[in-house]
C-alpha cells in the first residue's frame, strides 16, 4: 500500500475519532430524545447545533469541515496512486495533510486565532500540492 493511501486510512479513522468527540457531547448537552429524532428544526426547536455549548458546536463544524477536506485529499490520494505517482514528496504531503488535521479539532474547538485558520491552509496546501505534483 502507498504511504498515502495508509495515510487516507488513518485520515479515515480520524473522522470517526472526530464523530464520537462531537457525538457524546452534543448527545450528554441535548439528550439522546432529540439526538435519536429525525431531527426536523421546527419540532426542535431549532437547529441541534443552536442547542449545545459553543465548543460542542465548534466540534461539529470542526467535523463538518473534515467531511468537505477528506473529499479533496481522497481525490489527491487516488489520482496520485491510481496513476503510480508516489513519490516521497506526495507521501511528505499526505503526511502534513493528516498532522494538520489532527491539530485543527483542538484548534477549533479551543478558538485558537489565527492558529486554526493556519492549520487549515497547510492541510489544504498539502493536497493542492499533491495534485499539482500529479499533473507535472
Amino acid at each position: 500500500m502507498t504511504t498515502e493511501l495508509t495515510v487516507l486510512a488513518l485520515a479515515a479513522l480520524l473522522q470517526v475519532v472526530q464523530f464520537m468527540l462531537m457525538a457524546i457531547p452534543v448527545n450528554l448537552e441535548v439528550g439522546t430524545a432529540k439526538t435519536l429524532s429525525p431531527r426536523d428544526a421546527d419540532r426542535l426547536g431549532g437547529a441541534l447545533v443552536d442547542q449545545v455549548s459553543t465548543r460542542t458546536a465548534r466540534l461539529v463544524r470542526a467535523l463538518n469541515n473534515h467531511f468537505e477536506a477528506l473529499i479533496l485529499f481522497t481525490i489527491a490520494v487516488l489520482v496520485i496512486t491510481l496513476s503510480g505517482q508516489s513519490t516521497p514528496f506526495t507521501g511528505i504531503c499526505a503526511w502534513l495533510y493528516l498532522g494538520a488535521r489532527i491539530l485543527y479539532v483542538p484548534a477549533y474547538a479551543y478558538g485558537w486565532v489565527p492558529g486554526r485558520s493556519i492549520i487549515w491552509g497547510v492541510s489544504f496546501g498539502a493536497t493542492v500540492a499533491m495534485l499539482l505534483a500529479a499533473l507535472m
